[in-house]
């Protein structure tokens, strides 16, 4: 007997189910949002808000306030992919262990070598002692921007002279850089931002440092839990969204004891075991997720979701993903909102009234719980440009 084979149609039907698109299955809190897509994307302040809004029954930027900065059972952890992710409390420890601490220490060499190269008198002794000074200085504080830091420590206020003497030279500030660095190491956190939820202007105050879990046990974790929320999956899907080596994801494979199916056309893909049977498809579905959203973004291969010919309008040159609307597990349009608040969108096809109308009520949605914030994607596609332009 052959693998089982896990068609385009159940993929969509597992996609809208578990990634909780679907309106039946919409969740009640953000944490439940976050973890069914085992973190949400937050390069871009704004997709933290708008991902987990279309996924919530009862949207509202509140709701992610509260998980961000009052109840802190969501955080922000440069990791997979290098890439900026909002994960919950309680996968924090697996997500630093198993891809931030990696990409912390890769961010400390970095940033010594140009403070070496572009500062005068630093050394590793002296960025050691300038982060105990920082950590203390926000012990005393409980919260503080960079800027307020600097009045305590101030290494902070210099900066490193970039691509000197040629046209593009850039002075780089060390306390920003630093910041960063704590908190890719798990010993800082944002806070509630100085602004609206769209601003990058942000306090930093101390986080409770996670218990430690082995580098490979904390590898298996993140991958069980995204074959859980993504599978099936190829082995070049797991290692693109990861962006670990093939050998790590190699192992973290057999240590969830993946199970081999078959996609549509042949190929091989894993999945969790007892995960190889069908999947009820929920309600036919309308969705309108923002730049960077976890569905659009989740795998490496995308042909069963997004036609290649579309990928032109959708994606900018460096292959973020921008705004985009859903109909029943496929990407059909793109949206946008413009200055007067307006949501716009346009379908790439004919995909029937139905759909129409429910395109049309999530957008209605969409605008309701935004109110009067005006949201522009931090990367910026083709579509995109051409829906606000009108």
């Amino acid at each position: 007997m052959g693998v089982p084979v896990i068609g385009d149609g159940e993929r969509r039907a597992r996609l809208g189910r578990r990634q909780l698109v679907a309106a039946s299955v919409r969740a009640a809190r953000v944490e439940d949002v976050a973890d069914a897509v085992v973190g949400l994307h937050a390069s871009d302040p704004a997709t933290v808000y708008l991902s987990a809004g279309a996924r919530l029954a009862v949207p509202s930027a509140g709701e992610v306030d509260r998980a961000l900065y009052e109840d802190v059972s969501l955080v922000k952890l440069l990791s997979m992919r290098r890439t900026l992710f909002a994960v919950t409390e309680g996968l924090a420890p697996y997500v630093s262990s198993g891809a931030a601490r990696a990409i912390a220490a890769k961010e400390r060499a970095t940033l010594l070598k140009h403070l070496r190269d572009h500062a005068e008198g630093w050394d590793e002794a002296r960025l050691a002692d300038t982060e105990r000074e920082v950590l203390a200085a926000l012990a005393v504080r409980g919260e503080a921007t960079t800027q307020e830091l600097g009045r305590d420590v101030p290494q902070l206020r210099e900066s490193m002279l970039m691509s000197a003497g040629k046209s593009y030279e850039a002075r780089q500030s060390v306390g920003s850089r630093l910041l960063r660095l704590l908190a890719s190491d798990g010993h800082v956190r944002r806070c509630r931002p100085r602004g609206s939820w769209l601003s990058s202007s942000y306090p930093w105050a101390l986080v409770s440092q996670w218990p430690e879990v082995p580098v490979r046990e904390a590898k298996a974790e993140v991958v069980r839990r995204w074959l859980a929320a993504y599978g099936p999956a190829t082995v070049e899907d797991v290692k693109w969204w990861t962006g670990w080596t093939l050998g790590d994801v190699r192992r973290a494979l057999v240590d969830v004891a993946a199970r081999a199916v078959a996609l549509a056309g042949g190929a091989e893909a894993l999945v969790l075991p007892g995960d190889e049977g069908p999947v009820a498809a929920p309600e036919p579905w309308a969705a309108l997720l923002p730049a960077l959203d976890p569905a659009v973004m989740g795998w490496r291969g995308r042909d069963w979701y997004l036609r290649p010919e579309d990928v032109p309008a959708l994606f900018d040159r460096a292959g973020n993903a921008g705004p985009t609307v859903w109909w029943c597990g496929e990407v059909v349009g793109g949206w946008a909102q413009r200055a007067d608040g307006e949501v716009v969108w346009r379908l790439f096809r004919d995909v029937g009234s139905a759909a129409e109308r429910a395109v049309a009520a999530e957008a209605g949605r969409l605008v309701g719980w935004l109110g009067e914030v005006r949201v522009t994607p931090r990367f910026r596609t083709p579509l995109e440009r051409e829906l606000v332009a009108g």
